[in-house]
């Protein structure tokens, strides 16, 4: 799994039994037993123009709902990926956008569980609440938007 992806297993080494493959029982104590396959949220990638209006919140949202199925557990480490970006970001910047980014997975129910890996349980009453209070801001930001496009020119 290391030579997929640096983040993958960093994650996987957090949550899975490196003998088993399973979760540990640590993690296991946790979950309900809804299923037995982890999910992880590596990228939600979102086009600069687009950033800053909770798009990846709900896209996210959206995209666990549907991949959820038979899923014990989703997982995620909230941070930037982007680092290829046209501004380097100093420290302060790169911390404050971390944390954003941060709040919106805890937005939709993830919660810390160790070495920056969040969790999330499928079963999670907040998962499914979070997800019409999103999805009821996409409406706004879309009734916005054409209200801002269709506007004639001063």
């Amino acid at each position: 799994m290391e030579e997929e992806s640096e983040e993958l297993y960093a994650t996987a080494q957090v949550l899975l039994d490196a003998q088993t493959g399973s979760f540990t029982s640590e993690v296991s104590e946790l979950l309900d037993y809804v299923g037995s396959t982890l999910l992880v949220m590596d990228r939600v990638t979102v086009n600069p123009q687009w950033r800053g209006h909770g798009l990846a919140s709900v896209l996210a949202s959206e995209a666990i709902h549907r991949l959820m199925a038979g899923c014990r557990a989703v997982a995620c480490s909230p941070g930037i990926s982007d680092l290829g970006g046209p501004h380097p970001m100093d420290r302060s910047e790169w911390d404050r956008v971390t944390a954003k980014i941060t709040r919106g997975w805890e937005r939709i129910g993830f919660r810390l569980y160790r070495d920056g890996v969040y969790l999330l349980s499928p079963t999670s009453q907040e998962l499914e609440e979070q997800r019409g209070v999103l999805r009821g801001q996409l409406v706004e930001l879309g009734a916005s938007w054409r209200r801002a496009t269709s506007a004639p020119p001063p």
